[in-house]
């Protein structure tokens, strides 16, 4: 297997759609840092061959195959193998409850001289090339039939994955066996036993069965097969006799028949002579269409007169002029005669809102006087207020004092002492200022009262004036308009003429649709009636046509009623004269009954006298029943015969199969008593063994200029160092890059091996290497690399490797750089 293209979507690091193009890399390497997805390259080979990966644990880790968040992953692979080109795919889907499933996958056999920059189009896997597999159920077979390697060996001969390059070299002897059992596929050997003891039970179970079998045939005997042979042979003269005595009773049937058909036709003939009448409705299917086409003609040239009828109207109805302009003038007039009517109107509502206005602001200034008045008098019943606040603080005095004391406000003595007042004089300021205000209060309550009344009047005035103008302006715009038009009667005579006009138009228009659709309803009625006529031609073609074979006489084409008579008057004449056959064929078929009824008995006593049951007899197929119960009798003569001599046969093939059937027992229970030991397998793995060391010596002494070759002993592995003196020295003394070198070796012999040993293998045409190389050192590394070159000089393979360390890769003429984002890894190839 040689892989030529590789392409991913949405598979693991490769989020976006990436293509690794492997064309003419011979010898090529996968660089970039760790983790950037280097060996990911690789698992996406094995997954799109065989579904899983080495490194996931099998085929239940394919949840890895999907990207972060992504919901779909695709892998195409398009390989070549033994000469072929195949292009693998693999679309792996996560469905709404987080499961991972595989839903598609294919393998197609591509055709010859195929290009494969094709895929780059996006073209369906159907057009690629032969479905060798269109299911993941076929891919194992189909991969398997391309490949020639299962999963496990693919992986240990093509792909190494990383960390197992040097296990077997390493392994212990017992290790080292199961994994030569597995990849050889030596487990077939333990499965030969397996079946070999089960074939030996399975022997006795089935002669049991064969000796059950060989009880129920005891009476299959030399004399019943006699016996049943002489019966077989008194059954086929039988046969003979009724066959040779049907012809006459066939002959006899077939005059009868003739009798009968003759009679029959005689029959016929009379009944449809007698059919022939006259139709009934023959007279109005020839008045009908005169009638039809009369009065279709009448109708068509009633819509000629009323369509001139109506463009006459039509005409004078132009000549009338414009019933809009004329109905716009009368509007003109009806709208002066209102603005006219509501000119005195406008002016007395500005007159009556003046003299209201002017009113009105009268009361507001009289309001206002009143309001002022009062203030006034409410300022003065405040100072009263005050002043009789200060009468009552003297009288307060006064009540103290005595005539001839000093005066406490004017320290001069009072002569006479005033008499104290009996009401308080703040007290009556009070009632006085109280009613002031209130005064007060509703006058400026009613002056603002008619002095928003008065503005209100006011600015009705102004909106009453603004109409009124308005008014006056539209009436001189409407007589202006009237000036030149025709006076009002002239315009409504003109609008009454319209009218009418218009009517007669109506009544016009209506006449020629109902002249049209009698028109219509006439020419129906002369299809109708000319269909009516063809009908009846077509029924008298009919009717004379199946007179044909008498030879009626000659139709007139122009008079249906004529040919119709002339019709009938033959067919009663023909009809009289076959009345007379009739009776003689009549009494031909009674004589031919007779013959056929005795031919028929000799037939049955051939049976009575063979001590067989006549069949019973039908007499529409008598001949065939007579011969069929003969045949049936003879054939179970026979059928019995034949059984006894089948099962005499069966007798003696069962105890041929008994002895064979102790012979395949007594083999395969001794097979499965020598593979039981494990000897055979044994050999075949230190067979195996030595073929694998003495092909991985070959491929280390190439390698290594003929330094080592690889030897075993005793399961364990050695190396004869020739530089050294042939020294032999154990495997896990080597350094690394001798390590490597052995490894390599071993891997190129196993899978040399394999091929050869495996019957369905295919060539294998690829080695990829997926180790750690950094951690060799440098002089390991460049023992590493020239290994590598000259395994990659030789031509008979692609050689791959991962890395990381720039000093092997940049001996790699060709280089695949992988690189990470944050997004997505990306693939570039450098070099040749």
């Amino acid at each position: 297997m040689r892989p030529i293209r590789l392409d991913m979507s949405g598979f693991t690091v490769f989020r976006d759609q990436t293509t690794v193009d492997f064309t003419d890399a011979d010898y090529f390497a996968l660089v970039g840092p760790t983790g950037s997805g280097k060996s990911t390259v690789l698992d996406a080979i094995c997954f799109a061959l065989y579904g899983q990966v080495p490194r996931w644990g099998g085929a239940r880790g394919i949840g890895n195959a999907l990207a972060p968040s992504a919901t779909e992953a695709r892998v195409r692979l398009v390989f070549e193998s033994a000469g072929d080109r195949y292009v693998a795919t693999r679309v792996v889907r996560r469905d709404g409850r987080g499961n991972v499933k595989t839903s598609g996958a294919g393998l197609q056999l591509m055709p010859a001289g195929f290009d494969v920059t094709k895929l780059d189009t996006g073209m369906d896997l159907a057009d690629l090339g032969e479905v060798l597999a269109g299911v993941p159920a076929e891919m194992d077979d189909a991969v398997l039939h391309a490949v020639g390697l299962p999963y496990e060996q693919f992986t240990s001969c093509v792909v190494l994955p990383q960390g197992q390059f040097a296990d077997f070299l390493h392994a212990k002897p017992a290790t080292r066996q199961q994994i030569l059992v597995n990849l050889l596929g030596l487990q077939m050997y333990e499965q030969v036993q397996v079946k070999a003891a089960e074939r030996s039970k399975a022997a006795e179970a089935k002669l049991t069965v064969v000796d059950q079998a060989l009880v129920a045939l005891e009476d299959a005997t030399d004399e019943a097969v006699e016996e049943a042979a002489g019966h077989l042979g008194r059954m086929r003269e039988l046969t003979a006799a009724v066959e040779a005595a049907v012809p006459g009773l066939r002959a006899a049937r077939a005059a009868e028949e003739d009798a009968r058909e003759t009679r029959d036709t005689l029959d016929a003939e009379l009944r449809l002579l007698a059919s022939v009448r006259t139709p009934a409705n023959l007279t109005e299917a020839t008045t009908a269409i005169t009638t039809a086409r009369t009065a279709a003609t009448e109708a068509a040239e009633a819509v000629h007169e009323a369509e001139e009828a109506e463009e006459k109207v039509r005409g004078e109805l132009t000549a009338a002029g414009d019933a809009g302009s004329l109905r716009l003038a009368l509007d003109r007039y009806t709208e002066l005669e209102r603005l006219t009517e509501q000119e005195g109107w406008f002016a007395g509502t500005v007159s009556v809102a003046e003299v209201e206005c002017r009113d009105a602001r009268a009361s507001a200034d009289l309001a206002e006087s009143e309001h002022i008045g009062a203030q006034q008098l409410l300022e003065q019943a405040r100072q009263d207020y005050r002043d009789a606040q200060q009468r009552d603080r003297a009288a307060a005095l006064r009540g103290h004092l005595t005539a001839g004391d000093d005066c406490p406000v004017c320290e001069q003595p009072v002569t006479v002492v005033p008499e104290v007042p009996r009401e308080s004089a703040v007290r009556l300021a009070e009632a006085a200022g109280a009613a002031a205000r209130q005064a007060a209060e509703e006058a400026t309550a009613r002056w603002q009262q008619r002095d928003a009344v008065a503005r209100n009047l006011e600015s009705d005035l102004e909106r009453k004036r603004g109409q009124y103008e308005h008014h006056l302006t539209r009436l001189a715009e409407v007589r202006k308009a009237v000036q030149g038009l025709p006076g009002v009667e002239a315009i409504q005579q003109q609008l009454a003429e319209f009218g009418r006009l218009q009517g007669r138009l109506e009544d016009a228009t209506g006449a020629v649709r109902a002249a049209r659709d009698r028109l219509r309803s006439a020419q129906t009625a002369v299809r109708a009636a000319e269909e009516q006529q063809r009908t009846a031609w077509r029924r008298f073609d009919e009717v004379r046509d199946g007179l044909a074979r008498f030879q009626p006489p000659p139709a007139d084409r122009d008079d249906l009623a004529a040919a119709w008579q002339s019709l009938v008057d033959w067919a009663r004449a023909e009809h009289a004269a076959r009345s007379a056959a009739r009776t003689e064929a009549e009494a031909a078929v009674s004589a031919a009954h007779q013959a056929t009824a005795g031919a028929q008995a000799a037939i049955t006593a051939l049976f009575t006298e063979a001590g067989i049951q006549p069949p019973a007899v039908a007499a529409a197929d008598a001949e065939a029943t007579l011969i069929r119960a003969a045949a049936v009798t003879a054939e179970r003569a026979e059928a019995a015969w034949q059984r006894l001599v089948e099962r005499l046969e069966q007798a003696r093939e069962m105890q041929d199969q008994r002895m064979a059937l102790q012979q395949a027992g007594r083999v395969a229970k001794s097979l499965a008593g020598h593979l039981r030991a494990n000897n055979f397998e044994r050999w075949l793995l230190e067979e195996a063994l030595d073929l694998l060391v003495d092909g991985a010596s070959r491929i280390l002494r190439e390698l290594t200029g003929g330094q080592y070759e690889l030897m075993h002993d005793k399961g364990e592995f050695f190396v004869i160092d020739h530089h050294d003196a042939g020294l032999r020295r154990g495997v896990r003394t080597l350094s690394g890059g001798e390590t490597f070198q052995a490894s390599l070796a071993l891997a190129l012999a196993l899978s040399e091996q394999l091929a050869g040993m495996s019957t369905t293998a295919a060539s294998l045409e690829s080695i990829v290497l997926d180790e750690g190389f950094g951690t060799l050192d440098a002089a390991t590394l460049d023992v590493v690399a020239a290994t590598l070159e000259n395994l990659a000089a030789r031509g008979d393979r692609m050689v791959g490797l991962v890395t990381h360390v720039h000093a092997l890769a940049e001996r790699v003429p060709v280089r695949f750089e992988v690189h990470k984002d944050a997004r997505t890894a990306h693939v570039e190839r450098v070099g040749l």
